[in-house]
């Protein structure tokens, strides 16, 4: 249970994450994580994000919006989403992801 306001800025980042074809904003909020995720054309979780987790496929659970772009997200069982601006999603381990078209994909991940 929240006791106080809490603000932060994704704007002034805690912390700024740059890899292969993207980057990552993180802003910690009292218990909660929120993270703006910029990713370009042509970027692919397996290949720009996953060496250096050292995993094929993404580990993490995620509770996304997106804001703007196309991304699609490919679970390890086959099934797969198209995420456009204004959907929202819960995303479990176990997922590859990539943009969609031309443009970038802007979206928010919060974490409980």
């Amino acid at each position: 249970m929240v006791d106080k306001l809490t603000v932060g800025s994704l704007t002034s980042p805690g912390e700024t994450t740059r890899f292969d074809n993207g980057r990552l904003e993180t802003t910690e909020v009292g218990d909660t994580t929120f993270m703006l995720g910029t990713v370009e054309p042509g970027w692919l979780w397996s290949r720009d994000n996953g060496s250096a987790m050292g995993t094929e496929s993404c580990p993490l659970s995620h509770q996304v919006y997106m804001v703007s772009g196309s991304m699609t997200v490919k679970m390890d069982d086959g099934t797969t989403a198209t995420l456009e601006e204004g959907d929202v999603a819960v995303i479990p381990p176990g997922h590859d992801a990539w943009t969609e078209g031309d443009e970038q994909a802007v979206f928010l991940d919060i974490r409980l």
